[in-house]
């Protein structure tokens, strides 16, 4: 019994841990929060309990059980998020390395309460504290979590970036596991007993510190990424505006010409050659038809890319359907929807061209439904070669997950909607529902 109350204590440090694993993650959660929520105090409550017991009978420290379990417990927080492998082993590695240092604070407290012991066999009072330290942590964290980290994991798809991160977390994790004092009596050998607490506030502060700079420049990222796709839109809107302007100058050379067309028809008309009148007519409604730019929708952004991605469609011989009905004012911001769509467009006649020209087709349908909801279904033909995983489909042009969908798909859900994927021998289907 001795042992099992300063066991519990530290085994329960599980919880605070898994609420932290979760902050950044509010977005991409396979499972309600309430349900996530159930999950991990089913299985850590009688976990610990099951591990304190265990540690008190066989009378062995604490860490012998606790450090495997964190390797053991990553597979089902892995199962439970649909984010790609480097988040979540940036996320889940960051928080066991932030944990660490309530435990060595305890250490410090217990060995100033009893400088013969050791970090085996943990005082009840020292115990306590790291459980109240790690829920300190974790309440300190879900502000600036919840607020602002979680944009890095929505956005960020940079596997390189994720897996630094995840360097830089375990080389702070295994110093701080190295640093576990077995005995206290190292350190109240000299000044240890005081620079102890010291330098581990100090890998705090640099841990933080890191932190924080990832945070600002995968900011300076993101902004960096917005601003290219403005710029790209601005470009788009660009070509349409020197589209609508070749028009203009066609359409005056049509009307300072058209007189000569009148005289014509009325010399036609008094020969009686009606099968004249109607050849130059049929030639004359073509060459209005040729010149009128297309008109998809009264949003001058997504206008502007709905014609950039058609010319591109055609250029790549795709044989284009597409019926475009968008409600004003739009469903969502403007850089979602021109997200939602510039991706589905992309990914579709990325698609084609996988397949001989005689076999390329793209049908694009935005419609409303029901009133209060705009359907977007995109059928396109490709090679029928995939790569899926247990949270869908994989990007055939690199390793992970396909951005494309994962953005359409985080779109969809910001706006209580969903997206659903799919595919059926040569032909790649996306369907779109948002609420107005």
């Amino acid at each position: 019994m001795d042992r099992w109350l300063p066991a519990l204590p530290q085994f329960l440090v599980l919880l605070p841990s898994a609420a932290s694993c979760y902050y950044t993650m509010k977005n991409q959660m396979r499972y309600t929060l309430r349900r996530t929520a159930a999950l991990c105090l089913s299985v850590l409550l009688p976990y610990a309990f099951l591990c304190s017991f265990l540690c008190a009978l066989l009378c062995i420290d604490v860490n012998i059980i606790f450090l495997p379990s964190l390797i053991l417990f990553f597979f089902p927080y892995r199962c439970t998020v649909t984010a790609s492998l480097p988040k979540c082993l940036a996320v889940y590695v960051g928080v066991c390395a932030v944990q660490t240092l309530p435990a060595q604070f305890s250490y410090a407290f217990d060995s100033y309460l009893h400088p013969s012991s050791g970090a085996a066999d943990l005082s009840v009072e020292a115990a306590f504290l790291q459980l109240g330290l790690s829920c300190l942590a974790a309440a300190a964290f879900a502000w600036p979590a919840c607020r602002h980290f979680f944009r890095m994991v929505d956005c960020l798809d940079i596997p390189k970036i994720w897996y630094s991160t995840v360097i830089l977390s375990s080389v702070f994790l295994i110093l701080n596991i190295l640093a576990v004092p077995q005995s206290y009596s190292t350190l109240h050998a000299g000044r240890m007993f005081y620079l102890f607490p010291l330098l581990e506030g100090c890998m705090f502060i640099t841990l933080t510190a890191i932190y924080l700079l990832f945070y600002w420049g995968t900011t300076v990222i993101l902004e960096h990424a917005e601003l290219k796709e403005q710029a790209n839109l601005l470009e788009m809107q660009s070509r349409q505006y020197r589209v609508l302007q070749e028009h203009m100058r066609q359409t005056a050379r049509l009307r300072h010409d058209f007189r000569h067309s009148v005289r014509l028809l009325s010399s036609l008309a008094k020969k009686g050659d009606i099968e004249s009148i109607r050849t130059h007519l049929a030639g004359y409604e073509a060459s209005l038809a040729k010149n009128t730019p297309a008109n998809y929708c009264a949003n001058a952004a997504l206008d502007a890319l709905f014609g950039y991605y058609y010319e591109m469609a055609v250029s790549a011989g795709i044989d284009t359907d597409w019926h475009i009905g968008l409600p004003e004012p739009l469903p969502a911001t403007e850089l979602d929807m021109v997200s939602l769509f510039g991706n589905l467009m992309e990914n579709s006649i990325d698609g084609c061209r996988t397949v001989p020209e005689c076999r390329r087709y793209f049908c694009l349908t935005a419609e409303i439904r029901h009133g209060n909801m705009l359907y977007i279904a995109s059928t396109n033909s490709f090679d029928g070669k995939i790569r899926k995983g247990k949270d869908g489909y994989r990007s055939t042009k690199h390793s992970g997950n396909g951005t494309g969908l994962t953005a359409i798909a985080a779109v969809a859900e910001k706006y209580s909607g969903q997206a659903k994927a799919s595919n059926s021998g040569t032909a790649f289907f996306v369907d779109v529902i948002l609420k107005i």
